[in-house]
């Protein structure tokens, strides 16, 4: 955790309701900073359902493997939740056995705190990976989160999940299902090793509108897709990338509808919502990307297909040297084409066009015959630096996120152990 905010932080942080429900408390355990919260517990109502997505690294941390067993394959196998143990500091991810166990140790501390079942409780860790996580930190610690947790620690919370970030993670929406007005509250953290697939580095949300799990499951691979899964800070996806969901249900005493189909039409105003505290979410990881001093929009447009579209705007924003470009207020329309053309998608050189921030510095495959370079330095300096590359091949069309690429990037993580 720095303690300086990244200049691209939110200028407007949302106050945060409570959620019928959910009790939060966060506690200093000491997992391997000094003097600043490290454990989050979230407590969960009876009948509270759950979802997940999680990192598709070939090497998971032991938490994710606990929390798909727990969900299942593609869903939730019991659906239910009663307790969310997330630590900063330690990914518990490389660890073998011992991590196992550890994870094992932890929902028995926390089961036993909270009154409920191993099943019932869901695990998260962050940090350096390869290095043993002593649960025993967490004996006594939760048994005292569980019983000073309240409804209004959203703030705390984000705070006690966050490694290299600069600054807390939170997003919140209310919208109307059925007659009754339901509330969504986010949280999520990540600045580095960010290169989702299927979630984000760490990342919950919490509703109290009564919807079964599956209906959970289908709001988070579809609202994934085009929000967390379109960031990238370094190309680098974690171990660790675990996204869940939690809906308790309380809403339904004020008359919310239960919704138990994702095809629901009831579910429409809510699934935008949902989807719109996510892309908040995967916005603001983009914004605090190690070092960041510039967000970066990268469109690709005119593309064969929307998933060819994607991945030649994931080659341009993975490409350190575009990335180093931006960073040095650089113009570098060639460092783009370049990107364009490796990304092994159908391109035309001769069709191709460029822009920075609205200015076409490159048109038909040559450099646009209007280009001044006076005029595109000037909107370089700007902290958000939108590319837009057009194809000329057909309608697909997509847009990621990610920054620039700066000294402070490689002066972070040459010291992340030490």
């Amino acid at each position: 955790m720095s303690t300086t905010i990244s200049p691209l932080a939110p200028t407007d942080v949302p106050e945060m309701p409570a959620i019928a429900g959910v009790k939060l408390a966060t506690a200093a355990a000491g997992i391997r900073y000094k003097g600043r919260t490290d454990v989050l517990l979230a407590v969960m109502d009876k009948g509270t359902t759950v979802a997940g997505v999680f990192t598709k690294s070939k090497c998971p941390s032991a938490p994710v493997e606990w929390c798909r067993a727990k969900l299942g394959r593609g869903g939730s196998k019991g659906g239910f939740a009663r307790a969310l143990v997330v630590n900063s500091g330690n990914a518990n991810a490389f660890t073998g056995k011992t991590g196992k166990q550890s994870t094992a140790l932890t929902a028995q501390t926390a089961a036993k705190a909270v009154g409920c079942t191993t099943g019932d409780v869901f695990l998260a860790s962050t940090g350096v990976i390869g290095e043993p996580l002593d649960a025993t930190k967490f004996d006594g610690v939760l048994t005292t989160l569980t019983e000073a947790a309240t409804p209004d620690h959203w703030m705390d919370a984000a705070r006690a999940i966050m490694t290299t970030d600069t600054f807390p993670k939170v997003a919140t929406a209310t919208v109307k299902l059925g007659k009754a007005k339901v509330t969504i509250n986010g949280m999520a953290k990540g600045a580095g090793m960010i290169a989702p697939d299927m979630a984000t580095m760490l990342s919950f949300v919490f509703t109290d509108a009564p919807l079964s799990s599956s209906v959970l499951q289908a709001l988070l691979k579809s609202g994934v897709e085009d929000t967390f899964n379109a960031v990238t800070i370094d190309s680098d996806t974690s171990t660790s990338d675990t996204l869940l969901a939690f809906a308790t249900g309380a809403a339904a005493a004020d008359g919310a509808p239960k919704i138990s189909r994702a095809s629901d039409p009831r579910l429409k105003a809510f699934a935008k919502a949902f989807r719109d505290v996510l892309a908040d979410l995967a916005e603001q990881v983009a914004r605090d990307g190690e070092g960041a001093r510039k967000l970066v929009e990268v469109i690709v447009e005119g593309a064969t297909t929307k998933a060819s579209a994607r991945r030649i705007a994931m080659s341009i924003a993975n490409s350190p040297l575009v990335k180093t470009a931006i960073a040095g207020e650089d113009a570098n329309w060639g460092r783009v084409v370049m990107a364009v053309g490796k990304a092994g998608e159908p391109a035309n050189r001769d069709k191709l066009s460029i822009s920075f921030n609205g200015i076409r510095v490159a048109k038909s495959g040559a450099r646009d015959p209007s280009y001044n370079e006076a005029e595109v330095s000037e909107v370089m300096k700007n902290p958000k630096i939108q590319i837009k590359v057009t194809l000329g091949l057909g309608k697909g069309r997509d847009r990621v996120l990610t920054c620039d690429l700066t000294k402070e990037y490689v002066a972070i993580n040459g010291d992340y152990r030490s």
